[in-house]
């Protein structure tokens, strides 16, 4: 089989192609040529980009293998991720390669406000020295304002406290206790403001934030404050940032972001007391290095069909340990499910027992999914799409957990209504120190089988000698049984028979197998494909 293509279309650390392993086949375009990357990314399974590239629809329709779009940083602006999900397509990022490096800049840039250390290098420079033209400010004793308390803000804070300085913070998403342990007081937009000797700000760009410290905010602000923003270009309006330092209002302002990028021409570089940089915050060996390796593992990770966790796109979060062995059962148990009910249900009920109910189970539910669309629709389904999917076709989906399971350590249960009102269910769960799987459970009918790659069920009329018919069709047919178990409602009653085959059991075999058995229904599962 030929391997998967991995088209990386900016620079990236040369660790980036060193996680990515040898199992891929690479290719390398200039992303930031339009022409040159819809052309190379065609017959692409993955593409790796900074942020000059830009993945939108016409590069989305134009890329027909695609499976996973890969922002090595932390910012997907350049991305368009609802058109990604619709079609299928895995993002990924990587949230936390570069929050060190952010925080540093953020910090560099106050000390550089503070004490004019940039223009103070320029007049050097000119040849002029100027020691009573850049008397600084100490931050020591001093009030910082952190708005938004997300995982950059706590190191901006934790920093900074070293400094001595007090830390109060704006983040209407965080709770008072979690704030006070990082010996951070909570405050109001307004209290921030007025109380705050500097302002860090650390939020994402969202319409509700875009704007959100102007003109109105900035006559609020103490007198002399210094603001920096290193988080993203627009949530500091720069007209109104412009007419406070102007006025005198705002003291100093430190900026590695701007609301158009590139930005090299901007009145706001002409005042002495604006520090400026071309959005520097992951501009740092560490942070590029971290950012490839770790969008390069979750490449391997989606290549592979598994969830990633760092997926934008993808309901649930981190995967733990215990839960993980149950994603490749879970949706083998979606695909047996399906076969079962011969078609689509309008409600599926996943149900997860057992000590594993401790930890976020949510994966199983997308691993459920993907399993029961897999073999229905024409179009590749992933763990992004396969709720989208079930939206579309109106199936409920609900996940319903519990801690009691008393039969099983862990049980994962699909159970759903097909469209007349009749059940259908299917249950699995892991045995042994290897975590062997099983399939234990079929619409009521106690099984204990290996769900192995064929597998061919029969639900018929207890009586004499239907084993030994199932068994020399298939013979006949040179299908060789592997395993097989037998249950039934009540003897005389009606029985199921689970089978595993070595071989794909072809459709006029199955039908054989029906009429010879006068069974209810004959339902073959093919796994390997």
């Amino acid at each position: 089989m030929s391997k998967p293509v991995v088209l990386i279309a900016e620079e990236l650390s040369p660790a980036t192609v060193d996680a990515l392993g040898d199992g891929f086949e690479t290719r390398y375009c200039n992303g930031a040529d339009r022409a040159e990357l819809l052309a190379a990314i065609v017959d692409v399974d993955a593409v790796l980009v900074r942020s000059a590239t830009k993945i939108d629809a016409e590069a989305l329709a134009a890329a027909s293998r695609l499976k996973v779009i890969a922002r090595a940083g932390v910012g997907l602006d350049n991305v368009d991720v609802k058109v990604a999900t619709q079609a299928g397509v895995m993002v990924v990022n990587a949230p936390t390669s570069n929050i060190v490096s952010a925080a540093e800049l953020a910090v560099g840039l106050l000390l550089s406000a503070a004490r004019h250390i940039a223009p103070a290098n320029q007049t050097l420079r000119a040849g002029q020295w100027k020691r009573s033209a850049f008397t600084g400010t100490e931050l020591y004793e001093k009030t910082l304002g952190i708005v938004g308390l997300g995982r950059i803000g706590v190191l901006v804070a934790q920093r900074l406290s070293s400094f001595g300085m007090r830390v109060i913070a704006y983040d209407p998403y965080v709770q008072a206790g979690r704030a006070a342990q990082m010996g951070v007081r909570l405050v109001s937009l307004d209290e921030l403001l007025a109380e705050a000797d500097a302002i860090s700000v650390h939020l994402p760009k969202t319409p509700e934030t875009v704007g959100l410290i102007g003109a109105e905010q900035l006559d609020k602000v103490k007198p002399g404050v210094i603001i920096v923003n290193a988080a993203r270009g627009g949530i500091v309006d720069e007209q109104a940032l412009f007419a406070a330092l102007k006025e005198g209002r705002v003291g100093g302002a430190g900026l590695d972001v701007f609301a158009t990028e590139p930005c090299t021409d901007s009145p706001l570089f002409e005042l002495a007391n604006v520090v400026a940089t071309p959005h520097l915050g992951a501009s740092t060996n560490e942070a590029q290095e971290k950012a490839g390796v770790a969008v390069a593992r979750s490449v391997r990770l989606a290549l592979a069909g598994e969830l990633v966790p760092d997926a934008v796109n993808v309901q649930g979060g981190v995967i733990a340990e215990d839960v993980r062995p149950g994603i490749a059962l879970t949706e083998k148990l979606g695909r047996i499910f399906t076969a079962l009910a011969d078609g689509i249900v309008s409600q599926l009920d996943v149900e997860v027992r057992g000590e594993i109910t401790a930890h976020d189970v949510k994966v199983l539910e997308l691993a459920a999914l993907k399993g029961v669309f897999a073999d229905v629709v024409e179009d590749n389904v992933s763990y992004v799409n396969a709720p989208l999917l079930a939206a579309e076709r109106g199936v409920e989906v609900r996940l319903v957990t519990d801690a009691d399971s008393p039969d099983h350590r862990n049980l994962v249960t699909l159970r759903g209504t097909r469209a007349d009102g009749s059940q259908v269910s299917v249950s699995g769960t892991l045995v042994g120190i290897h975590q062997r799987e099983r399939l234990v459970e079929v619409d009521g009918y106690d099984v204990e089988i290996e769900p192995t790659e064929r597998l061919l069920f029969v639900r018929y009329q207890d009586r004499p000698g239907m084993i030994g018919t199932v068994g020399g069709l298939l013979g006949e047919a040179d299908i060789n049984i592997a395993g097989m178990q037998v249950s039934r409602d009540r003897q005389g009653g009606h029985a199921l028979v689970v089978l595993a085959v070595d071989s794909p059991v072809p459709a006029d075999v199955g039908e054989e197998v029906r009429v010879a058995m006068s069974a209810d229904w004959v339902r073959r599962v093919d796994l390997a494909v």
